[in-house]
């Protein structure tokens, strides 16, 4: 894996960094014409939402790595990224900002989630190439060996940082290939945008409700997220054999489902009032 694309002095722009920024990037560009589309906001309003969400991410994807590993030295580090943090305190400070500019909440989410799921499908691509968040050993034809990733794929970091059970005959330099689990989740991730994308441009259910559109694709994101755990290198499984993650997705695939089914609900109550309006008026 590429570890480094070229340096400025003592500066050093890896590919995670590149893509990270392509992510951003991309986020806008899909936020911006979501906002359009829907009439949500202009051109300033997804410029301030998409700063908020970066900085509030970064900050508190650092935090929860920081809190996992019980280490706040590592907040000073390069590494060390972890997306549900990212989320929570990047979603707290983009309500800051739809609350100061009084945006409309619900269009807001059918434009902001889709952009939400594109940024994090270009983002997995950095994660591939540094060789990070990889799944479990492999023999899949596409499985990969990431001889300098971080950590390798050999059976004794394996064995050492994720705990996993490989088997005692297998010498640790052994490079072993595991899931492309960031490319899993680049490609499921592309498929629920590009879905979202297409309602969208049908201004049809589920984008003829407000807020159910962002909603279901929340939902499936945390669901792709629940799915895809079952096969990553990590150690912190203290559920059983679930992680921390798939805690945090299986609540926020609950709460999307409460809010969507509440938001169907009123839609569908406020359309039939609609339908019997002209029948009042003829009497």
């Amino acid at each position: 894996m590429i570890q480094e694309l070229f340096h400025i002095g003592s500066f050093s722009v890896s590919p995670f960094g590149l893509m990270l920024v392509c992510a951003f990037l991309a986020s806008y560009l899909q936020l911006r014409w979501g906002m359009r589309w829907l009439g949500a906001g202009d051109d300033e309003d997804a410029s301030a939402l998409v700063f908020a969400a970066g900085l509030g991410g970064i900050v508190g994807a650092k935090v929860y790595y920081a809190l996992l590993n019980r280490d706040w030295h590592v907040l000073l580090d390069r590494s060390g990224l972890v997306w549900y943090g990212g989320f929570i305190v990047g979603a707290a400070a983009v309500l800051v900002v739809i609350r100061r500019r009084r945006l409309p909440a619900w269009p807001l989410m059918d434009a902001a989630v889709p952009a939400l799921a594109l940024g994090y499908a270009v983002g997995r691509i950095g994660c591939f190439l540094v060789g990070d968040d990889y799944g479990r050993p492999s023999n899949l034809p596409w499985a990969v060996a990431f001889p300098v990733g971080l950590p390798r794929t050999t059976a004794g970091e394996l064995r050492q940082v994720f705990h996993l059970d490989i088997p005692a005959t297998v010498p640790d330099d052994t490079l072993l290939r595991v899931h492309p689990t960031q490319l899993y989740e680049t490609v499921t991730c592309l498929l629920i945008w590009g879905g979202a994308v297409w309602l969208l441009r049908r201004r049809a259910f589920p984008a003829a409700v407000p807020g159910f559109l962002g909603l279901l694709v929340l939902g499936l994101l945390s669901l792709e997220r629940f799915l895809v755990e079952f096969l990553r290198a990590k150690d912190d499984r203290f559920f059983g054999d679930f992680t921390l993650a798939q805690v945090f997705a299986v609540a926020v695939c609950v709460i999307a489902g409460l809010l969507a089914s509440a938001r169907w609900r009123r839609w569908r109550q406020s359309h039939k009032a609609e339908r019997r309006e002209p029948s009042t008026a003829v009497l």
